[in-house]
């Protein structure tokens, strides 16, 4: 595999990849890049709207150079897609059909993290014309998720057996040895996503053959129990549509289909109270200033609040919102805006990491199936820890499939063109190998049921 990455070592010909943000999750995308730029016979070079950023990252390393990044720069955009052979963006996932029509205008190659929208699918035929791939949802979730079910899809299929349920749940969580607070959670991602879990629309999955639909008010009292061996139980609550997997991962008409997010048991029954008390709303917006946070949450609480809330809240969940700061005499932490972002400053800095604090990524999937008249359940899980605040799991698993495709794409190893996400067999075996080297690696166990 090596000899084939590395064919052009030899060449004078140097490449240059850019990357669109150097921001949390760019960290060991920009590192792995740089260790193999000698090998890979490429120039890194990073774009960060604040330069430190970029820099710090960077560290001055000899195949690597930076850019103050103004995304609503035309000409600056313009020009920097124009010099690069691949471009990489870390941008938020609005801005990623921007950069995809700059990388058709040149003829450049373009990865990003997220998920393909509309948009982006749209110019799946010019992509293909001018033989370009642009490929997405290479990052964890979705990413790295897609790969390691399309693995054991393709596996269990190939045995004869016939797939009837398949969950699959992820979380970006804090490491036992960092969880040092009552809600065994800290910030790893962005935070403003993580107060907006599940807003604005339906969970919708299916169950032994029905279809279920799960409003954003009871989504966090409608769990799942996951137990991963060495690090216990998880709760998991559905992600808004499982189905759109349906057709992706070619399960057609499976009964069971479970897509969900994982976290640690009580977090999501406290989180619950914010969601139907009103305190995840992101539409109203309004002036706080001179109230402090007792006030903030009496404006959310009917008049007899106290024992009301002893009728609804137990103790251990009134425990996790007073220590989130909802009772306390301080300002609101912002003067104007809505309850969503007032919630989102509190866990900014009340679930902030600490300068070595690890976190830690947990994926899980479990397979139902039928072969040779018996039924079995796989479970594949998958845990890695960070090293600390910056060189994090969620980084990691994040950051390194798009580096670890870089050499596939300029080498011209991968010949796929248009838009694509990794579910095809020579993308996710190449990557779950490098991956592997990495610890990022799924174990398995099967158990007649």
């Amino acid at each position: 595999m090596r000899q084939i990455l590395y064919w052009n070592i030899m060449e004078e010909t140097w490449r240059k990849v850019v990357i669109l943000g150097a921001g949390r999750s760019s960290t060991h995308l920009i590192q792995h890049l740089l260790e193999n730029a000698e090998a890979w016979r490429i120039h890194v070079r990073v774009g960060d709207g604040v330069l430190r950023v970029a820099e710090d990252k960077v560290g001055g390393h000899t195949h690597g150079s930076v850019f103050e990044l103004d995304a609503e720069n035309t000409d600056m955009m313009d020009r920097e897609v124009a010099q690069s052979d691949l471009v990489i963006s870390m941008l938020p996932a609005f801005m990623h059909p921007q950069v995809a029509k700059l990388c058709l205008k040149h003829y450049k190659h373009l990865i990003t993290p997220s998920y393909v929208s509309p948009e982006m699918q749209a110019m799946d035929a010019e992509a293909k014309e001018k033989g370009l791939i642009f490929i997405n949802e290479l990052g964890v979730d979705p990413g790295i998720d897609h790969m390691s079910a399309m693995q054991i899809i393709d596996s269990l299929r190939s045995k004869g057996a016939e797939i009837t349920g398949f969950y699959s749940l992820c979380g970006g969580l804090i490491a036992p040895k960092s969880d040092n607070n009552p809600w065994h959670y800290k910030v790893t991602w962005n935070p403003r996503n993580i107060v907006l879990a599940g807003a604005g629309g339906l969970a919708h999955f299916r169950e032994e053959g029905r279809e279920k639909l799960i409003p954003y008010g009871r989504l966090y009292r409608e769990l799942m129990s996951i137990d991963i061996p060495g690090y216990g139980s998880f709760d998991g609550y559905a992600n808004r549509d499982s189905m759109a997997y349906e057709n992706l991962y070619n399960l057609k008409g499976i009964p069971t289909l479970y897509r969900g997010t994982l976290r640690r048991p009580g977090f999501s029954q406290a989180w619950n109270h914010l969601v139907n008390w009103g305190m995840t709303d992101d539409q109203k917006v309004m002036n706080w200033e001179g109230m402090s946070m007792m006030d903030f949450t009496q404006t959310f609480l009917p008049r007899e609040a106290t024992q009301w809330i002893q009728e609804t809240v137990t103790k251990d969940e009134l425990f996790k919102l007073q220590w989130l700061g909802l009772w306390d005499i301080t300002p609101v932490p912002i003067e104007r805006g809505t309850p969503a972002q007032v919630i989102q400053k509190l866990i900014e800095e009340r679930w902030e990491l600490s300068p070595n604090d690890c976190d830690m990524l947990v994926m899980c999937h479990l397979f139902d199936y039928e072969l040779d008249g018996k039924k079995y359940r796989l479970q594949s899980h998958m845990v890695m820890e960070g090293e600390d605040a910056s060189n994090t799991a969620m980084s990691a698993t994040v950051g390194l499939p798009m580096a670890m495709s870089v050499p596939y794409i300029l080498n011209g190893i991968w010949e796929d063109k248009g838009v694509v996400i990794p579910v095809r067999p020579h993308i996710y075996q190449a990557l779950l190998e490098e991956l592997k080297t990495k610890g990022i690696q799924f174990h398995e166990q099967v158990t007649e049921i």
